[in-house]
């Protein structure tokens, strides 16, 4: 069992997109000498915003400090620690595995049996591609080991706040409540913001 000190954290970040703003992010989280287990960004659903998704470990009460200065950062719109709530949370991975003429065939049934797909086939080499949570791509990466993995690359956790029964669809994490702009002239966005639905 993890130490309470060892503790792995989900932060959620919606971003300018401009350069250098994951630099200033993980810099922000590396002087306070937490280690950034996994870190992924990609494109939201608002044109100009990022969303990060990154795992820390560190104590509760220090994660939400770094968060908070997180949320004080310029390029920074909103930001918010989802280790407590109800999750999807997915993670990619292509596994390129050593592949004998004798062995393929196993390793093709293994990979049906977790719903990963073949995406690539060469003459001593086959890559696996699989999208799950991570004990199930950790649970196939430990039974093709014994044929030999030959790379591996996995995105790290992307992950969203499961929508809620009462009606309102919303993570807390998207722009519901701040539109680009923070610098002065942010401006409350009405409730047909994106991601942000009351009593459908």
């Amino acid at each position: 069992m993890n130490d309470h000190n060892e503790q792995q954290h989900t932060i959620i970040a919606l971003v300018q997109d401009r350069p250098g703003v994951l630099t200033r992010v993980a810099s922000l989280f590396r002087r306070r000498g937490f280690n950034i287990a996994s870190l992924a960004v990609g494109a939201s659903e608002q044109p100009g915003l990022s969303r990060l998704t990154f795992v820390v470990t560190g104590d509760q009460y220090t994660v939400e400090q770094a968060t908070r200065h997180l949320d004080k950062l310029v390029d920074v719109v909103k930001v918010s620690n989802i280790s407590g709530e109800d999750v999807v949370a997915r993670e990619l991975a292509l596994i390129k595995v050593r592949a004998t003429p004798s062995s393929r065939s196993e390793i093709l049934e293994m990979a049906n049996l977790f719903r990963a797909k073949v995406v690539d086939v060469g003459a001593r080499s086959l890559v696996v591609e699989i999208t799950g949570e991570e004990d199930k791509i950790d649970a196939l990466y430990h039974l093709l080991r014994p044929f030999g993995i030959l790379e591996l690359m996995r995105t790290g956790r992307v992950a969203m706040v499961r929508g809620k029964a009462g009606g309102r669809i919303s993570d807390d994490v998207g722009a519901d409540s701040i539109t680009i702009g923070r610098n002065g002239v942010a401006a409350q966005l009405a409730g047909s913001a994106p991601g942000h639905y009351e009593g459908v």
